[in-house]
């Protein structure tokens, strides 16, 4: 089994850094964050989406390009080198993913060529608050086709046009999907370490609300659907901690101190190969996980849970020594670690903790075990 990316891919890649550079310098993420009334950078959004980029996993029938998921999963790396401040995590890896793989025909012919023309934004609307979720604590309710409650925090909440909702009906867990510009929904955008991908507060109130899958199926919709995600954000951690590992290694190999490069000094030496270490052991797991995904393998579950951890703890631990190998640089504003350190705090959240991961992990092992 050869886990690389194809030659196609490899260029698909390639030309996704050459556009990503060009379109996506760290001063459109700045524009993004030095402006509170910006949530996402619009003309960046409309660029990626005429590339194709929304639709690369949508069927030609409804308007995309039909590649398969190791295509995406090298797009999202990109983005993830670049932090690009958009919402397609939501978009792509959450709301269009889980109508292809859970929606009706009907629900597909409505949101997926939507999604592939960038005219429609995504959003999963599944946390109440601190603490696990459970059944008997969820206070969402849909009645009547109508949900009243409250979401938070909820990624691109403020800027969606859709979300997926999970809610209880006749005391049975569901996912409901409910479209955010219509009546009955106020919007409340949050502040959080990364404003370039924003979070709010979603208040729900007789506003209507269609099924997406089975009725009472709501958690394990959520999980499957977390799962297929988990991968596409693992790439995306990946690409940006290799993006920090090689401005840390530009800049020690560029600034001296004492008369020689502080690259040479063995302290720093360390830091880069525990940097390059863990973002190698992300990048195996995330191979893994980018298999069992475009195969829909029964492995999924498992691989999705060890790329989440692998890829958040190499993300984290790349931007936060990044700062340290830029020294006093590295803590000031005009330097970019502090995007990539903010975008590894938002992403290792945004689709469940890594510690509910791990303990998604030993279960999925305990149950292999036992077969």
């Amino acid at each position: 089994m050869d886990f690389d990316y194809s030659d196609d891919q490899k260029f698909l890649k390639d030309e996704a850094r050459k556009f990503l550079g060009g379109r996506c310098p760290p001063a459109v993420v700045r524009g993004v964050l030095d402006d509170p009334a910006k949530r996402y950078d619009a003309p960046l959004w409309a660029a990626v989406a005429e590339q194709g980029w929304l639709g690369a996993a949508i069927p030609e029938k409804h308007g995309g390009l039909g590649l398969g998921r190791v295509e995406l999963c090298a797009i999202a790396e990109e983005l993830g080198r670049a932090v690009a401040p958009i919402p397609f995590a939501s978009t792509v890896y959450i709301l269009a993913e889980a109508v292809m793989a859970h929606g009706t025909t009907a629900q597909q012919a409505a949101i997926l060529p939507r999604v592939a023309a960038g005219e429609l934004i995504g959003a999963l609307a599944v946390s109440e608050g601190p603490g696990v979720l459970t059944p008997s604590a969820l206070s969402a309710r849909v009645e009547g086709g109508k949900l009243s409650g409250v979401k938070i925090p909820v990624t691109d909440g403020d800027i969606a046009h859709v979300a997926i909702v999970l809610a209880s009906e006749g005391g049975k867990p569901g996912l409901f999907l409910v479209d955010l510009t219509g009546e009955g929904v106020k919007r409340e955008t949050l502040e959080s370490l990364d404003p370039t991908r924003s979070v709010a507060r979603l208040t729900f109130d007789g506003a209507a609300a269609e099924r997406l899958g089975g009725a009472g199926e709501g958690f394990d919709l959520v999980q499957a659907i977390l799962d297929r995600a988990a991968v596409l954000l693992a790439f995306e951690q990946l690409g940006g901690a290799d993006r920090c590992l090689e401005m840390a290694k530009e800049y020690a190999l560029g600034r001296y101190a004492f008369g020689r490069v502080i690259g040479g000094y063995q302290a720093i030496k360390h830091k880069l190969a525990d940097m390059y270490v863990k973002n190698e052991v992300a990048r195996s797991n995330a191979y893994y996980g980018a298999w069992a995904l475009n195969d829909d393998a029964s492995e999924l579950p498992t691989a999705a849970a060890a790329a989440r951890i692998a890829a958040s703890e190499a993300f984290w631990f790349a931007s936060k020594e990044s700062v340290q190998v830029h020294g006093g640089m590295g803590f000031t504003w005009e330097v970019d670690c502090h995007l990539y350190y903010r975008r590894s705090r938002q992403l290792s959240l945004v689709a469940g903790s890594p510690r509910l991961w791990k303990e998604r992990l030993v279960s999925e092992l305990e149950k292999k075990n036992a077969a």
